[in-house]
């Protein structure tokens, strides 16, 4: 998993945070003696305990799944820290874990639009001086 992690990073140096953090999860589960998944649900305990942000539970979340989290795991990590964080941060936990969930939502969206509007640019546009014309 570690691995697959560190594939996911920008090559070119264009997103050194995100690079950065995703070294750092990876390191984290080569040095872990926590299986992946414990890990994770371990990171999602610390996550809610800080009141991290939305963007934190996204790219947590994203390597949780990666490991075979389930929402039912999260569900109840989420109940199993309350009693200790308190109500406030499990609510706000639960908030930034749906906005993380939308985030996600759009960017694929966008992702995918951008894919279709490429797909037809290249299929009958061609390029000549810097314009783009019709077939």
């Amino acid at each position: 998993m570690a691995d697959e992690i560190r594939s996911q990073t920008d090559q070119d140096g264009e997103t050194p945070v995100f690079d950065l953090l995703a070294d750092m999860t990876a390191a984290s589960l080569d040095r872990a003696t926590l299986e992946p998944a414990e890990l994770m649900l371990v990171r999602l305990a610390a996550l809610v305990a800080l009141d991290a942000p939305p963007l934190s539970y996204l790219a947590n979340l994203s390597v949780a799944a990666g490991v075979g989290i389930t929402s039912e795991e999260v569900e109840g990590v989420l109940t199993a820290v309350a009693p200790i964080v308190g109500t406030p941060r499990v609510v706000a936990a639960a908030g930034n874990i749906m906005r993380a969930m939308g985030i996600a939502v759009v960017v694929a969206e966008e992702a995918e639009l951008a894919s279709i509007a490429a797909d037809d640019y290249g299929q009958g546009h061609s390029v000549e001086n810097g314009a783009s014309v019709a077939p």
